[in-house]
Formats: structure tokens, C-alpha cells, sequence
């Protein structure tokens, strides 16, 4: 079930007064904290109970909020001084920014081993353990490198053998299959082996080729002429 709609107005019992203070007191605490924290915001919650008792809350000083309270007040009155606070803020934030920018340089140069004389025993002896981590997570990224390069030219150079392989198979076959189709176009006739070596006309034949069945002598194996 849903809380029911409360009614706005003094709590007359003094028990239930004080806890609802209590209750009520932590809420709007823990409410301008999770303000402050999610949107940057600089608060200031001062609060008395109706004892007198002074509860605060400030991500800054409650001092210094009060301070630049009262500087927001005069100044909104005064378009030019609020134009001057402006400068002046973003004055202390570029100098924020230079001193970072500085530190950063004066890093980067203790790392390269520049400018050590201004440092001291402990501050060396730090930069000295982070250089250490540096180096040894280089080698490390190094070595996984390199560990992944031979694994690659392992694999290659296996792929290489056995195409290797493979065209030495096909030279072999084409090798052996060379010499049957050289005696395959030959042209083995009994009939042109058994003429005579000299030169032929096409249009005449032994009579012996044309009838076979019949025996002829010598003189009479004369050659027909074919009409």
C-alpha cells in the first residue's frame, strides 16, 4: 500500500514531533549530499531544531558558501562586479590548469630521467618503483607480441610445406603420365612398316592389300591404279 497523503501543519504531540524532526532531519541531508555529489553543486544546509540544537551540512565550508552568498547578493545588485567575479574565476581556474600542465612536465621529465636534483630520497625512490611497473608491463606486452608473431610463422610456414607437398605430388604425376601420352600419339601401322621406305603414291596399293584372300606370285603383285 502506497503512504498516505500527509497534512501540512504543526505536530502537536511532542514524541512524534521529535521523530518526524529526526526522520525528516536525515533525509534532507542525505538529499543535499546526493545533490552535491551528482550535479557538482556547492550547498550549504544549516538547520535548528526547536530545541536549538544546530545540525550542518557543506561539501565546502558553510562559511565560505555563506561568503560567496553574500558576494551573489551585493553583486546582482552591481552587473559590473559580477562581471569582474567571472574573471576573476576563470583567472584561478586557468591557474589551476598552468600549475597541472607544469606537474605534468615536471613528470614526464623525472621519467626520462631529467631534472632529478630537486627530488628526494623517498621521491626517487618512488619513481623509481613506478618506472619498474613500467618496464616490466613494456616487456610484457613485448614478449605477447612477439609470442603471437611466431605462433603465426609456425602456422604459415606449415601451410607453405604442405602446399609444398602438394605441387610436388602434381609434378610427379604429370611426370609419369608424360612418356604413356608421348607412345599414345605415336602412329604403329604393320602397313606403312611393311612398305617399302621410298616414296609412295597415295592413289596406288599392293594388290596383296586389296585382296588378301587370293595368293599371287611375285610377278604378278603389281601395283592398281584406284579410279
Amino acid at each position: 500500500m502506497g503512504r498516505g497523503k500527509i497534512e501540512i501543519k504543526r505536530i502537536e504531540n511532542t514524541t512524534n514531533r521529535q521523530v518526524t524532526f529526526c526522520k525528516r532531519r536525515n533525509g534532507l541531508l542525505k538529499k543535499a549530499y546526493e545533490l552535491s555529489v551528482l550535479c557538482d553543486a556547492e550547498i550549504a544546509l544549516v538547520i535548528f531544531s526547536s530545541r536549538g540544537r544546530l545540525y550542518e551540512y557543506a561539501n565546502n565550508s558553510v562559511k565560505a558558501t555563506i561568503d560567496r552568498y553574500k558576494r551573489a547578493n551585493s553583486d546582482s545588485s552591481h552587473p559590473a562586479s559580477a562581471a569582474e567575479a567571472n574573471i576573476q574565476y576563470y583567472q584561478q581556474e586557468a591557474s589551476k590548469l598552468r600549475r597541472q600542465i607544469r606537474e605534468l612536465q615536471n613528470s614526464n621529465r623525472h621519467i626520462l630521467g631529467e631534472s632529478l636534483s630537486s627530488l628526494s630520497f623517498k621521491e626517487l625512490k618512488n619513481l623509481e618503483g613506478r618506472l619498474e611497473k613500467g618496464i616490466s608491463r613494456i616487456r610484457s606486452k613485448k614478449n605477447e607480441m612477439l609470442f603471437a608473431e611466431i605462433e603465426y610463422m609456425q602456422k604459415r610456414e606449415l601451410e607453405l610445406q604442405n602446399d609444398n607437398m602438394y605441387l610436388r605430388a602434381k609434378i610427379a604425376d604429370s611426370e609419369r603420365l608424360q612418356p604413356q601420352q608421348q607412345q599414345t600419339n605415336l602412329m604403329p601401322s604393320s602397313v606403312y612398316e611393311s612398305m617399302p621406305s621410298g616414296a609412295y603414291d597415295r592413289n596406288f596399293l599392293p594388290v596383296t592389300l586389296l585382296e588378301p584372300n587370293h595368293h599371287y606370285s611375285d610377278q604378278d603383285q603389281i601395283a592398281l591404279q584406284l579410279v
